[in-house]
């Protein structure tokens, strides 16, 4: 590869620098990753620059900054988000803490329609913002060529050769974003020559010097990550080298163990273990409550059932590499990068496994891969739309989806808090009633996690007000991070809390609902639109009717990074709500208007 074709993108932590190489691949182009710290003369070769977004404020005694040099290098440079802030205090301008929190959807005027970044966009621009710090004053010989309703310094032009941008262009929720990159691209003047073919070529190749004359024993689950990993290992080391062990721990859907077991066979997956782990993964979460502890305590016993399967095969650990389907989105949520902020620690991040790509002992061919890119190597790999397409289903799989809880955990001003909502739904035009719910779930804010609370929005409303009014509530108010809208309408007067944990019975009612969800949006035709749709059970129950609550969390999305809540007409809800309400043991029904951020797409 000609090293003058390559952008160099700054990492300043979070989730956002391997997206944009994502994005910049999507372009066909090279990429490389560097961290903040790196000289301005190991950049002397590149065509272009991207400073990151980042979980961190410019004012931060440790807050990572880049070395100044880089803008006089003459090649294009572009900042987004931290990296817009980090760019505009370098060069004498000013960022102050932002009056509003913006995470989520806005709209960006232009007002250099006729900008080389903004060529062929609209005066108007659906942007996806995530920041609590803004540009309040700009550098000499800098102007705004763009505004949003609550950052003025939306889109800065330096010096016709070099922009920085609050919003993100990168993730697919700024619908013109990739134009507005491949417009920096242009003004870089670099040549498109990536593919994924040559991705795949030289992920063979690696895997090839990795394991040398070792087999890989890989951990297999029936999705898409862990199904291409299987086969791209299996296409670059031949049939028999690769055995797959597939863990049934009891967190399925309902008959999903049967169904993914069949699906790999179909595909050849001939060296398959099925390991029947139910009790022993109920046994070790017993009375635990808590998101993180649950995902750690699953992670672990993972590799437990490895370590005993391992020994029940007679296999030589020195012969072997433990395989995964990892990819970059479960490193970067576990905070697995320099200065990412762990949103949540993912089965195959827990500190074991960590210990053991230290020592080499992890093979991931596609870690460094987005969903959508998983799902492209699939198809050029043979593999079948049905599984192609498959929606994802995370490791711990219903574990995090049945929320635990010791009892009620209540907003201490909750009163307070619920009468200031209910006034700014008014003000807002708005007959919702707000109610902050007695339990927290993680979110991601400002690429920071959360653990905050949801709040219920009960009355009339169309898509198009729920829409608009989720991110002004998470933006302004801070305790919290979720949006619910109750799905029957009746106001909600009392909410209660009642100890639970992971049961077989709990379990089963999560599973009937999941499988009464799957079932309708199979026969309406929407799983290609619903990129996932998780189905969580918290034990909360509402007025005078006993039970839990189910929430559904349609979402749309590419890569994970970002994603937005999935508008289904009403009646298919209101089908979905009726039969989910027909079960025994169910209070409730809610709708997750969330998107991400503020709220991450699982609960835990």
């Amino acid at each position: 590869m000609n090293q003058h074709d390559t952008i160099a993108v700054i990492d300043f932590g979070g989730q956002y620098a391997h997206l944009i190489a994502n994005r910049v691949r999507r372009l066909n182009v090279y990429s490389e990753i560097y961290p903040a710290s790196v000289k301005v003369e190991d950049l002397a070769h590149v065509k272009g620059i991207i400073l990151s977004g980042g979980p961190q404020s410019v004012h931060e005694e440790n807050g990572l900054k880049c070395d100044p040099g880089i803008f006089e290098l003459g090649v294009p440079v572009l900042g987004i988000c931290y990296g817009h802030q980090v760019m505009t205090h370098l060069l004498g301008g000013t960022v102050e803490s932002g009056e509003v929190k913006e995470y989520g959807r806005a709209t960006l005027d232009i007002t250099e329609s006729e900008n080389p970044l903004f060529q062929g966009c609209n005066k108007q621009e659906q942007v996806w913002m995530s920041h609590f710090d803004e540009v309040t004053n700009l550098p000499a010989g800098a102007r705004i060529i763009g505004s949003s309703e609550d950052c003025k310094y939306a889109a800065i032009d330096f010096d016709n050769n070099r922009w920085g941008i609050q919003f993100h262009v990168e993730v697919t929720h700024t619908p013109n974003g990739l134009k507005m990159l491949d417009n920096f691209l242009n003004a870089c003047k670099v040549e498109r020559n990536w593919s994924l073919d040559q991705f795949i070529e030289d992920e063979i190749t690696r895997i090839k010097e990795k394991t040398g004359d070792k087999n890989v024993f890989l951990l297999i689950s029936g999705g898409v990550d862990s199904t291409v990993t299987f086969l791209i290992l299996e296409k670059a080391l031949g049939a028999g080298r690769v055995y797959g062990l597939f863990v049934d721990h009891g967190l399925m859907r309902k008959d999903e163990g049967q169904q993914v077991e069949e699906s790999l066979k179909k595909i050849g997956v001939t060296n398959l273990h099925v390991y029947q782990g139910e009790e022993e993964f109920l046994e070790a979460l017993k009375g635990k409550y808590e998101p993180e502890e649950k995902r750690r305590i699953i992670g672990d016993k993972f590799l437990e059932v490895q370590r005993k399967v391992t020994e029940e095969l007679n296999l030589n650990p020195d012969e072997w590499l433990l395989g995964q389907g990892t990819i970059y989105p479960d490193t970067i949520e576990s905070g697995g990068t320099a200065h990412a902020d762990k949103i949540k620690t993912h089965h195959n991040r827990v500190p074991q496994i960590e210990e053991l790509i230290k020592q080499g002992k992890i093979i991931e061919p596609i870690k460094d891969l987005y969903k959508d890119e998983v799902r492209a190597v699939g198809e050029k790999l043979g593999l079948e739309s049905k599984m192609v397409w498959r929606h994802p289903f995370p490791g711990p799989g219903l574990g995090v989806r049945c929320l635990c809880a010791e009892g009620p955990d209540n907003v201490p001003n909750a009163a307070q808090l619920e009468l200031d909502l209910n006034t700014f739904l008014t003000e807002e035009g708005l007959t919702l009633v707000a109610k902050v719910l007695p339990l927290k779930s993680v979110g991601v804010q400002g690429d920071v996690r959360s653990y905050r609370h949801p709040v219920v929005l009960s009355g009339q409303a169309d898509w198009a007000d729920l829409e608009a009014i989720s991110p002004k509530l998470t933006n302004r108010f801070l305790d919290l991070n979720r949006v619910l809208y109750h799905l029957n309408d009746t106001p909600i007067t009392e909410t209660q809390v009642t100890p639970a944990y992971l049961t077989q019975d709990r379990l089963n009612l999560l599973r009937e609902a999941d499988a009464i969800v799957h079932q309708t949006i199979t026969e309406e035709g929407l799983l290609r639109e619903i990129w996932q749709f998780p189905v969580v059970l918290i034990p909360l129950s509402i007025n005078d009717r006993p039970g839990e609550s189910i929430v559904l969390r349609p979402v749309s999305s590419e890569e994970a990074m970002t994603a937005n809540f999935t508008e289904i007409d009403w009646s298919i809800a209101r089908q979905m709500t009726d039969k989910i309400l027909a079960l025994p043991g169910v209070s409730t029904v809610f709708y997750d208007i969330t998107n991400k951020p503020p709220g991450t797409i699982e609960w835990e």
